[in-house]
């Protein structure tokens, strides 16, 4: 990775170490396993022809949590029915259009300061991601 590819905005993958403590931070200990499992249905139906489970890499920015992102593949189509977006995206807008749908759903369930907070975090990164236009596209 040159340093052009690194915006002043970078979200980092969470060390290994630190992951169990990830899920807990983004959607609080209530809904770590419902908002994770909302995240990877979401992608199933946002990208039916790409995605098919497999790893996930956590991001965070400037200490927080921020979004999960597939590491099975670098692009991904999105398609599903959920949004009239098509078009094609790297995993990491990918799996930030996957987060924001999923706080948005779980939000009108759940009510939780984890889930606003999170989506409002996510959404601000989000507005300064390289691919901003697709992702605001794609949750429109």
């Amino acid at each position: 990775m040159s340093s052009s590819d690194i915006s002043p905005l970078a979200a980092f993958i969470v060390p290994d170490e630190r992951r169990p403590e990830f899920l807990p931070a983004l959607f609080g200990r209530s809904l770590l396993v419902i908002g994770e499992n909302a995240v990877y249905s979401l992608m199933e139906r946002l990208s039916p022809l790409d995605y098919g489970g497999g790893s996930w890499d956590f991001y965070e920015f400037s200490g927080k949590p921020l979004f999960l992102a597939p590491r099975s593949k670098s692009k991904f189509r999105i398609t599903g029915e959920i949004t009239g977006f098509q078009g094609e995206v790297t995993a990491q807008a990918a799996g930030i259009i996957a987060t924001l749908f999923a706080f948005s759903h779980l939000s009108f369930q759940y009510r939780s300061e984890y889930l606003s907070e999170g989506y409002g975090r996510l959404y601000s990164y989000a507005s300064e991601h390289p691919e901003a236009s697709e992702i605001f596209q794609a949750i429109d």
